[in-house]
């Protein structure tokens, strides 16, 4: 299918009047093709990807809109439940402010714009019925390097039209996938933290791993964040994760 097929569904659809800095089509990710050396893709921050999804009543795993730094505005063609998640935003419906952590109600016509980030670095912004971009490869998720999934396998644009699932139909749940990233140091001795667009393969000796509770958190740094590590127990990590599970699936059974 074609990048016009995609941007001009015949179904009800969400319009992209300004695409903001950088915001892609992600899912849970593109599992199981790494051997093969295709990436992973999916949410840099994971938590808050669910965490909107839950919000909307969708499957953990459907593909939303990753924010990153700079909103979009969107106008709707139907009415829809949505909800914003992770960084925190100026969030506009029709020019009154909308809340983010919360499911609201827009209407067909209604307009959603994204005003000044105020706090972290991604948001997700969930619909109900979810973004229905063709799957590639069993998953919606863009990845900017290899042009794969999304729209085009490229960040939106203005004009893009997004076809949205019916929002009566959650589907199968997809488990959760939060990948946990390693630290790769190279010869300059700066750290690298491998993220969900990470490559497949690399050379550098990995000198630590960061757990999967906090992936959320190095996926909420903005430029010129700093951070500071410590050493824990695979039991503590375990017990963070288990945590944390327990408060995702407390929403998700409030909203489904």
């Amino acid at each position: 299918m074609d990048v016009a097929e995609v941007t001009s569904p015949r179904g009800p659809a969400v319009s992209v009047i300004k695409a903001g800095m950088l915001t892609t089509v992600q899912d849970a990710g593109r599992w199981g093709y790494q051997a093969r050396g295709v990436p992973v893709a999916g949410p840099m921050d994971p938590v808050s990807h669910r965490l909107a999804n839950a919000l909307v009543g969708n499957v953990r795993g459907a593909a939303l809109l990753e924010v990153t730094l700079m909103g979009p505005e969107l106008e709707f063609e139907d009415e829809r439940v949505v909800a914003m998640t992770g960084a925190q935003f100026e969030l506009w419906l029709d020019g009154r402010q909308a809340p983010s952590h919360t499911p609201f109600v827009v209407c067909a016509g209604s307009r959603l714009k994204f005003g000044a980030r105020q706090l972290g670095a991604r948001a997700y912004l969930a619909v109900s019925g979810g973004i229905a971009v063709p799957e590639m490869l069993g998953s919606r998720s863009t990845h900017l390097v290899s042009a794969m999934g999304g729209v085009g396998g490229r960040a939106l644009i203005g004009g893009d039209r997004l076809p949205l699932g019916d929002p009566s139909t959650r589907g199968p749940a997809l488990g959760p996938h939060d990948p946990i990233a390693p630290l790769q140091s190279p010869a300059s001795g700066q750290p690298i933290l491998l993220m969900a667009d990470r490559q497949t393969s690399g050379g550098y000796p990995k000198i630590a791993t960061v757990i999967s509770a906090d992936m959320a958190v190095a996926g909420q740094l903005a430029p010129h964040d700093t951070i500071t590590f410590a050493v824990c127990t695979t039991a503590e990590a375990m017990k963070a994760l288990i945590a944390q599970e327990r408060v995702l699936m407390a929403v998700e059974d409030r909203h489904s």
